[in-house]
C-alpha cells in the first residue's frame, strides 16, 4: 500500500510541476495580449467563452462548475500582472454584494467596498474603479428599485451578470451558549428567513440592521445576540455558524449586474437590457412587444417602475435573448425605437456562465 501511494504522489508532483508550467506559458500569453492592446486584456465576452469551453470540454472527475472557478482564477491572476482591476461593491467587507464581484472577477481582483449602491455608480463613472457590481433582482425580494432607477440616469453600460446563490446563517460569538435574546439582520434577509425564525427563535427581538455585515460585526460584541448573515460575514468577524442554510427557499439567488464603461461584444450567448416607455395611445404596451415576437426574439424580464415624467407613468425595464448586434435583435430594436416614446439599450453581455 505504501508503494502505491508513493506512486500516486509522484505522479501528482510531476503533473503539479506540468501544470506549474503551463500556466506560466498562458500567464505569458496574456501579458503579451496586454502589450498588443496597450491595456487591460479584460473583455467580458472572451472569457464567457473560455468558461463555456472549459465547461463542455471537461471529461470529469471535476465537476463542470469547479473547473470553471479554476479557470477563473487563473484568468484572474492573468489580468492583475498589468494591473489588478478594480472592483466597487455594496460594502461593507464581507458582504453578498462583495462575494457576487469575487465569484466574477477572481480573488486578484481589487474589492473596493462602497456604503451605497450610487456610490457604486459615482465610482466607475468617475474613474476611482474598473467596474462595479450592484445588485439588480432577488428570487424572492424581487427587484432592486434604485440599481434599475441608476441605469436610467447613468451613462455606463451592463457588460456582465452574476447569479449567486444567497445561504443565510445564524452567527454567534464563540462561545456563547445561551438563546440569543436579539437577533440583527439586513430587512431583506429577515424576510429570506422569516419561517425558519418563527419556528426557531420565536418571540426573539429582531433587530434591522444597514448590512447583514455590521449585523455580523454588533452579534460579534454581544455574547446574547445573533446574526444572520453570509458565510464571508462569518469568517471576516470570526463567529461561529449556529445554524447554516436558514434561508426558507432553498434556491433563493440574487442577480447582480457588473456595470462599466463599455458593454460586451457577442459571445454567443447573450442578454440585452434596455429600458423604455409607451407613447400615451390605445394598444402602446402591445405595439411595443409585437417587434419582439415578430423577430422571433426572447424576452427573459419585463419590469415596469414609475417614471417621474408624469404620475401614473411607468419605464418598462426589458432583458432580451441574444446581443444587440445580432441580426433578429438588431431588427426588433430598430422598430422599437419607432413605436417607442423613449428608449435606452442598457447594454449586451453575456449570460453569467458561474
Amino acid at each position: 500500500m505504501d508503494n502505491e501511494l508513493s506512486q500516486h504522489r509522484a505522479s501528482i508532483d510531476a503533473i503539479d510541476d506540468e501544470m506549474l508550467k503551463l500556466v506560466n506559458r498562458r500567464a505569458e500569453h496574456a501579458q503579451a495580449i496586454g502589450a498588443l492592446k496597450n491595456g487591460s486584456v479584460y473583455r467580458p465576452e472572451r472569457e464567457a467563452q473560455v468558461l463555456r469551453r472549459i465547461k463542455e470540454n471537461n471529461p470529469g472527475p471535476l465537476s463542470g462548475e469547479t473547473v470553471a472557478r479554476l479557470f477563473r482564477e487563473i484568468m484572474s491572476a492573468c489580468l492583475a500582472l498589468e494591473k489588478p482591476l478594480s472592483v466597487a461593491f455594496l460594502g461593507p467587507q464581507g458582504t453578498f454584494s462583495q462575494a457576487a464581484a469575487i465569484k466574477h472577477f477572481g480573488h486578484a481582483a481589487q474589492t473596493l467596498p462602497s456604503s451605497s449602491i450610487d456610490e457604486v455608480f459615482r465610482a466607475v463613472e468617475a474613474g476611482n474603479a474598473d467596474y462595479g457590481v450592484v445588485p439588480v433582482e432577488n428570487s424572492t425580494g424581487g427587484a432592486v428599485g434604485t440599481t434599475l432607477d441608476l441605469l436610467l440616469a447613468t451613462p455606463l453600460k451592463i457588460c456582465g451578470e452574476v447569479d449567486l446563490r444567497v445561504h443565510q446563517f445564524l452567527l454567534r460569538k464563540p462561545g456563547a451558549l445561551a438563546k440569543p435574546v436579539k437577533v440583527y439582520s439586513h430587512a431583506q434577509s429577515f424576510a429570506q428567513c422569516h419561517e425558519w425564525l418563527n419556528q426557531n427563535l420565536p418571540g426573539v427581538e429582531r433587530i434591522v440592521t444597514v448590512s447583514n455585515t455590521e449585523a455580523a460585526r454588533l452579534a460579534a460584541e454581544d455574547e446574547t445576540a445573533a446574526a444572520i448573515a453570509g458565510e464571508m460575514a462569518a469568517e471576516y468577524y470570526g463567529l461561529d455558524k449556529s445554524a447554516q442554510n436558514i434561508e426558507d427557499k432553498p434556491n433563493n439567488t440574487t442577480r447582480f449586474l457588473v456595470i462599466g464603461t463599455h458593454d460586451a461584444a457577442p459571445s454567443g450567448r447573450d442578454k440585452t437590457s434596455l429600458v423604455l416607455a409607451a407613447k400615451n395611445c390605445p394598444g402602446a404596451v402591445y405595439e411595443l412587444l409585437a417587434p419582439l415576437a415578430r423577430h422571433g426574439v426572447g424576452m427573459t424580464k419585463l419590469e415596469s417602475r414609475p417614471s417621474n415624467a408624469g404620475l401614473w407613468e411607468y419605464m418598462f425595464y426589458l432583458d432580451l435573448e441574444g446581443h444587440q448586434q445580432d441580426d433578429k435583435v438588431a431588427q426588433a430594436l430598430a422598430e422599437l425605437a419607432d413605436k417607442a416614446a423613449f428608449l435606452k439599450i442598457l447594454g449586451s453581455y453575456p449570460v453569467a456562465v458561474l
